[in-house]
């Protein structure tokens, strides 16, 4: 099984990812190392990396070809084409506690507005379950969650799209 879980930064996707990988024991893969791989663009105005989403796509389907036991982290693990991925855990976070995160983790304060814009809009859940067409659980994350239970989403929501 694949597993994607993505969200707004700071919204506990990759704690989430890394747990859910230990508790199933799968191969735990987060994005932001492969992504320094492959970005050879700044946007300084963004004070970001620019992702070539094929590019990373590509790089991700090839280890999923490798390993069906994946728990892949990223903001942008949506993008990737739903027939590759069994479920798409979208995290996310009431804005106080979301901005308290984003703060703590030292954004700016345009990073910090763009960010809690992307919430607010529920850009990765309406890509994910509207573009993607994702096989999508909502996971609340600000009074933190019991992974046992987590676990028992993923089974059902798998089971339910067989």
């Amino acid at each position: 099984m694949v597993i994607i879980v993505t969200g707004t930064p700071c919204t506990g996707k990759s704690t989430l990812a890394r747990e859910l990988a230990l508790e199933l024991k799968y191969e735990y893969v987060d994005v932001s190392l492969l992504v320094k791989d492959i970005c050879s663009e700044f946007d300084d105005e963004r004070d970001c990396l620019v992702v070539d989403v094929t590019r990373l796509n590509e790089l991700l389907i090839a280890k999923m070809s490798k390993n069906k036991k994946l728990v892949i982290d990223s903001h942008l693990s949506h993008h990737i084409d739903p027939k590759y991925i069994d479920v798409c855990i979208v995290c996310k976070c009431e804005l106080k506690e979301l901005k308290k995160r984003l703060k703590a983790r030292g954004y700016s304060s345009a990073k910090v507005r763009e960010n809690m814009d992307a919430e607010i809009f529920d850009v990765c859940l309406v890509e994910a379950q509207e573009e993607m067409k994702h096989n999508v659980i909502v996971l609340e994350t600000d009074n933190g969650y019991d992974i046992k239970e987590v676990v028992k989403r993923v089974n059902e929501a798998k089971h339910s799209r067989a």
